[in-house]
């Protein structure tokens, strides 16, 4: 499984009440994540993949497994084309 760092050269990012707001420096686009996209981002650490971050939110909100597999994987990709995360190898067994 390959896991996801983030791109911390690629982006200024703060927490403003509940809400993590992202800058991306070299489009100047701006990303705002709350409630389970910010769950998910702050998931992102360089050590877990889609699968075990999407096993973190299962554990702690109720909802369809599948369903919670399928936003993770579909946050992880927006923001990998947008240069803020990237895969870095694969998850430790």
């Amino acid at each position: 499984m390959t896991v996801f760092r983030k791109c911390t050269e690629n982006f200024v990012a703060t927490l403003v009440d509940d809400e993590v707001l992202i800058v991306d420096l070299d489009g100047g686009e701006l990303f705002s994540l709350s409630g389970t996209g910010r769950a998910i981002w702050d998931a992102v650490d360089g050590r877990r993949s889609a699968a075990e971050i999407a096993e973190i939110l299962a554990e702690a909100h109720a909802g369809d497994k599948a369903d919670i597999e399928t936003d993770v994987a579909a946050l992880l990709a927006e923001c990998e084309l947008a240069a803020l995360v990237e895969p870095v190898g694969q998850a430790a067994l």
